[in-house]
């Protein structure tokens, strides 16, 4: 890039920090001497948001949904797993960038809501019951800074079309959370927009610092070569965005990289063998094991196991049981692939772990959602400790099942990643402990019989095995014929 777009950077952020900046301190004088005409204008747009959105369940339940975007949980998730990212790249600078961004911005929010005030709206149907103030609105400043500051950070990195699309969702997502905080009734529009404004000043202040700190030295100490800032190939940084680490170490794998899957049909056809032959199995079992569901005579084995459990509940075992059920839902599924996988790719710069990991939940989700409509196995005529378990039959575990597929895509991804092997023995007793202890939870419950666990642990485990064997990397010679450039032991 030529020198002169690179000298005008400064510029072009301050001509784009002073209207944000002039623009948020207008509003908050204007919030603070409660200015007739602006405070009439945010009333006038609660109520008529309000009553709009008020008595229509489907979109007051897709608001809340979109306005979690913007909530801590999304953004802790969005702003941690950068940081681990770009840590695991050696990006100090650009980590340590992440983190003053986002903490900043809780700082912000919090002085700036004391300083100001401002109660929250009044409308005649409240469709959300949030606790504090408020003027700015949070969820818009910290969506803006945390998906803002992802973009800072990757965006030199990207294609131009990649470019565009990332930018595009998160400019939707963070007006669309904007937007949900005043349907819900829980801000007003000027607390939104000052969220907005402060954040944009907050991350262009945040962004033009690091970028002139000199990456070199962090706390008075060398950096390593690795970690420095710098080396971004030049033709990819759009005009105007911050330089803050490599782009060779924050591109998820490189440029130049093997197909996953070389042979895409006949992995196709080795995929649909094992998944059918699965799912004859387990219906074979199914049918033996349907005629002993509740009420059936004389009790099986499993039915025994089930009401000795009953039996000894405690309070303690029952808040244990109900921590290990958030474990193995969907949720935390979810939750911990969300993690990983991520990860996984920083750690072994390949696309290899996200292929696993989806080939092996889809899989074990098509199976069991099939077995369970053929095998119509009732739960366990047992009081059961979930509130709200769900309709589907007793055989096999879902929450089993999804479990042993991700901690051992987990384990295989360790495996995969380095030859260490207290990490790979701590990887495998990980699967297993976690995995034994939510087959345990189950049947604790009451939603299982112990022969609906061992037929998870006979799909999951077959099912799994397949999909290390589709995605298992190729020889070391045949990567090193075609100029692999990744780890070899990641090939």
């Amino acid at each position: 890039m030529p020198e002169g777009r690179t000298a005008t950077r400064p510029a072009t952020g301050v001509a784009m920090l002073l209207p944000a900046a002039t623009g948020f301190v207008l509003l908050l004088f204007l919030v603070r001497g409660e200015w007739g005409p602006l405070r009439r204008t945010d009333q006038a747009v609660a109520d008529g948001l309000n009553d709009a959105v008020a008595g229509h369940a489907l979109a007051v339940r897709v608001l809340r949904v979109i306005t979690e975007l913007g909530g801590s949980p999304a953004l802790a998730w969005v702003t941690s797993v950068g940081v681990v990212w770009l840590l695991l790249r050696r990006q100090v600078r650009a980590a340590l960038y992440v983190v003053v961004a986002a903490v900043g911005a809780w700082i912000l929010i919090s002085v700036v809501k004391a300083l100001v005030g401002r109660l929250r709206p009044v409308v005649d149907e409240p469709l959300a019951a949030p606790s504090g103030l408020s003027f700015p609105s949070g969820h818009a400043l910290s969506s803006l800074v945390s998906y803002g500051v992802v973009l800072l950070v990757f965006l030199p990195v990207m294609r131009r079309t990649a470019r565009r699309a990332a930018t595009t969702v998160a400019v939707v997502v963070v007006v669309l959370v904007g937007f949900t905080r005043m349907a819900l009734g829980v801000h007003y529009l000027s607390d939104v927009v000052a969220g907005w404004l402060l954040g944009a000043v907050w991350l262009a202040v945040s962004a033009v610092a690091f970028r002139h700190w000199s990456g070199d030295r962090l706390f008075g100490h060398p950096l390593p070569r690795s970690a420095r800032g710098g080396g971004v190939e030049r033709a990819r940084v759009p005009a105007g965005l911050p330089v803050l680490g490599s782009a060779a170490e924050l591109r998820p794998v490189p440029e130049r990289h093997r197909p996953v899957l070389p042979r895409p049909l006949v992995a196709a056809a080795e995929l649909t063998v094992v998944w059918l032959l699965t799912l004859g199995t387990l219906y074979g079992l199914g049918m033996l094991v349907e005629g002993a569901g509740a009420g059936s005579e004389p009790p099986g084995w499993d039915r025994s196991v089930v009401h000795h459990l009953v039996d000894v509940r405690t309070p303690w075992l029952n808040d244990v049981a109900s921590a290990l059920r958030l474990l193995g839902g969907t949720l935390g599924i979810t939750a911990a692939v969300a993690v990983v996988g991520p990860l996984a790719v920083a750690v072994t710069r390949s696309w290899r772990p996200f292929a696993l990991l989806a080939l092996a939940l889809v899989g074990q989700v098509t199976l069991f959602l099939v077995t369970v409509a053929l095998v119509a196995r009732d739960r366990p005529d047992v009081p059961h400790l979930s509130p709200d378990l769900p309709p589907t039959a007793s055989f096999p575990s879902g929450h089993v099942t999804a479990t042993l597929a991700l901690t051992a895509c987990t384990a295989i991804i360790v495996f995969r990643a380095t030859g260490h092997t207290g990490w790979r023995v701590t990887s495998v007793v990980l699967a297993a402990v976690i995995t034994t202890a939510v087959a345990i939870e189950r049947t604790y419950e009451g939603a299982h019989y112990p022969t609906d666990v061992l037929a998870s642990l006979l799909l999951a485990g077959p099912w799994t095995a397949a999909c290390w064997w589709i995605t298992r990397p190729a020889p070391r010679a045949g990567a090193a014929a075609q100029g692999d450039t990744s780890p070899a032991g990641h090939r």
